[in-house]
Protein backbone atom coordinates (compact mmCIF):
# COMPACT_ATOMS: atom_id res chain seq x y z
CA UNK A 1 0.00 0.00 0.00
CA UNK A 2 1.16 3.51 -0.69
CA UNK A 3 -0.03 7.09 -0.71
CA UNK A 4 1.25 10.36 -2.15
CA UNK A 5 1.94 13.53 -0.14
CA UNK A 6 -0.16 16.47 -1.37
CA UNK A 7 1.10 20.03 -1.87
CA UNK A 8 -0.29 20.80 1.61
CA UNK A 9 1.70 17.95 3.20
CA UNK A 10 -1.35 15.71 3.59
CA UNK A 11 -1.70 12.02 2.81
CA UNK A 12 -4.68 9.73 2.46
CA UNK A 13 -4.46 6.61 4.58
CA UNK A 14 -5.54 3.52 2.65
CA UNK A 15 -9.00 2.24 3.63
CA UNK A 16 -7.60 -1.12 4.86
CA UNK A 17 -5.37 0.67 7.36
CA UNK A 18 -8.17 2.98 8.54
CA UNK A 19 -10.53 0.06 9.07
CA UNK A 20 -7.95 -2.19 10.78
CA UNK A 21 -6.86 0.60 13.17
CA UNK A 22 -10.37 2.00 13.73
CA UNK A 23 -9.40 5.43 12.41
CA UNK A 24 -12.32 7.73 11.67
CA UNK A 25 -12.48 11.47 11.02
CA UNK A 26 -11.10 13.32 14.03
CA UNK A 27 -9.16 10.38 15.45
CA UNK A 28 -5.79 11.63 16.75
CA UNK A 29 -2.67 9.86 15.51
CA UNK A 30 0.97 10.03 16.60
CA UNK A 31 4.07 9.73 14.46
CA UNK A 32 7.26 8.21 15.86
CA UNK A 33 10.63 8.25 14.15
CA UNK A 34 12.20 4.79 14.02
CA UNK A 35 15.47 3.60 12.56
CA UNK A 36 13.63 1.87 9.71
CA UNK A 37 11.19 4.75 9.04
CA UNK A 38 8.21 6.41 10.68
CA UNK A 39 5.64 4.58 12.80
CA UNK A 40 2.00 5.71 12.85
CA UNK A 41 0.13 5.03 16.09
CA UNK A 42 -3.46 5.66 17.02
CA UNK A 43 -3.40 8.49 19.57
CA UNK A 44 -5.25 8.87 22.82
CA UNK A 45 -8.83 9.97 22.37
CA UNK A 46 -8.53 12.36 25.32
CA UNK A 47 -5.00 13.68 24.96
CA UNK A 48 -5.96 17.25 25.89
CA UNK A 49 -6.62 17.87 29.62
CA UNK A 50 -9.99 19.50 28.87
CA UNK A 51 -11.06 16.44 26.87
CA UNK A 52 -10.46 14.23 29.93
CA UNK A 53 -13.04 16.12 32.00
CA UNK A 54 -15.48 17.18 29.26
CA UNK A 55 -19.05 16.26 30.14
CA UNK A 56 -18.41 15.49 33.82
CA UNK A 57 -20.17 18.54 35.24
CA UNK A 58 -23.78 17.95 36.17
CA UNK A 59 -25.41 21.36 35.99
CA UNK A 60 -28.85 22.22 37.29
CA UNK A 61 -29.41 24.78 34.50
CA UNK A 62 -28.28 24.99 30.87
CA UNK A 63 -24.95 26.79 30.38
CA UNK A 64 -26.62 29.80 28.69
CA UNK A 65 -28.93 30.27 31.70
CA UNK A 66 -25.96 30.09 34.10
CA UNK A 67 -24.02 32.65 32.06
CA UNK A 68 -27.03 34.98 31.97
CA UNK A 69 -27.33 34.67 35.76
CA UNK A 70 -23.63 35.48 36.24
CA UNK A 71 -23.24 38.38 33.83
CA UNK A 72 -26.75 39.37 32.83
CA UNK A 73 -28.65 38.61 29.63
CA UNK A 74 -26.89 39.19 26.34
CA UNK A 75 -27.64 42.39 24.41
CA UNK A 76 -29.51 40.45 21.72
CA UNK A 77 -31.73 38.84 24.35
CA UNK A 78 -32.45 42.19 26.05
CA UNK A 79 -33.24 44.25 22.96
CA UNK A 80 -34.79 41.58 20.79
CA UNK A 81 -32.34 42.48 18.00
CA UNK A 82 -29.39 40.71 16.47
CA UNK A 83 -25.83 40.93 17.78
CA UNK A 84 -25.27 44.46 16.38
CA UNK A 85 -25.97 47.62 18.34
CA UNK A 86 -29.13 49.65 17.71
CA UNK A 87 -27.37 51.95 15.23
CA UNK A 88 -27.87 51.42 11.51
CA UNK A 89 -24.86 50.03 9.71
CA UNK A 90 -23.05 52.63 7.64
CA UNK A 91 -21.54 51.76 4.28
Amino acid sequence: MKSIVSSKGQITLPARIRLKMGLTAGTPVRFEFREEGVLLRKGDAAAHPVDRVFGRLRLELPVDALLNAMRGPRLAARSGRGSRSGRARRR
